[in-house]
């Protein structure tokens, strides 16, 4: 069962599990001093990852979720490297078909190299139609390239004395059966975003399928992506509801579930919207309960 509220308080599970936050990089008042303000709280909050989205031109469709200004992620956590100590960074999630896969494989080795072995790419097919057209891109072939392109990447990096990717790992995001296949072929981790408790509990199961179906020995890892959407009381809807929606406990109780079904690292993603000093408390008091717990006797 999916945990009640009030054990995540007491459930050591929340403490095993990597915690990261994806950083808006998008939207009106994001500036380098604001993308600055958020590293510095992530980072002295004590959460492990600090992750962007990506996208390159703001089409209609794209501005409906993401409005301008949009902070490239690269460009951006090549210079945010320069501004934090030892969290990890990365993208949730590089759309893969907007760039050559050698240009891709080139930007984040060196981005890893650079930073010091501090880079997680994460990697998905999209979904902005508009925007593939304005790139010259077939919105409809975009999963076959996707595939060609990793495949690309990986051989690329297996020079090592060129590209020097180091251990970055590569994390698939999506949650069709095609992008279960993806991971399989091609991933460290699965990184499904946004799913419903009940679509949650349902994953690893669905992952170790597309494993065997692959002839993979183990699956790849578990890393998901939930809303950060902390509200006063309880949200209901079981396990109909959007993990991360919900008050402090149930949110705890999530990461702490999530934990059980075998993810190693958990992206937190606050809520579009929401004033960022609010966004701010809600992180603050999930790092706060995760500190409690690692100073328990």
């Amino acid at each position: 069962m999916w945990l009640s509220a009030g054990r995540a308080s007491r459930d050591p599970r929340l403490d095993r599990v990597r915690l990261g936050v994806n950083v808006p990089n998008f939207g009106p008042g994001t500036s380098p001093a604001v993308l600055h303000d958020w590293a510095q709280v992530v980072e002295g909050l004590g959460y492990d990852l600090l992750m962007l989205s990506d996208h390159v031109v703001l089409t209609p469709d794209v501005t409906e979720q993401y409005p301008a200004p949009f902070y490239e992620p690269f460009t951006s956590l090549a210079w945010l490297a320069g501004r934090t100590r030892g969290i990890t960074l990365g993208t949730t999630v590089v759309i893969v078909p907007y760039r050559h896969p050698l240009l891709l494989a080139r930007m984040a080795a060196n981005l890893a190299d650079l930073s010091g072995d501090r880079l997680v790419l994460g990697v998905a097919s999209g979904w902005a139609r508009q925007e593939f057209e304005a790139l010259g891109q077939d919105h409809a072939a975009r999963g076959r390239v996707t595939d060609e392109y990793l495949a690309t990447l990986r051989a690329a990096w297996e020079d090592e004395a060129d590209y020097r990717p180091g251990t970055t790992p590569v994390w698939v995001g999506g949650a069709s059966a095609a992008a279960l296949r993806r991971t399989v072929r091609f991933g460290d981790a699965w990184h499904p975003l946004h799913l419903s408790v009940a679509q949650f509990r349902a994953a690893p199961a669905r992952l170790a399928a597309a494993a065997r179906d692959g002839g993979r020995d183990a699956p790849p890892a578990f890393a998901p992506r939930i809303d950060l959407d902390v509200t006063a009381g309880d949200v209901p809807g079981g396990e109909a509801r959007i993990a991360g929606h919900g008050s402090l406990e149930q949110v705890l109780s999530d990461l702490a579930e999530l934990r059980a079904l075998g993810a190693e690292s958990v992206i937190l993603d606050p809520v579009r919207g929401v004033p960022r000093e609010a966004a701010w408390a809600s992180l603050a008091a999930v790092a706060a309960r995760r500190h409690e717990l690692r100073e328990a006797p």
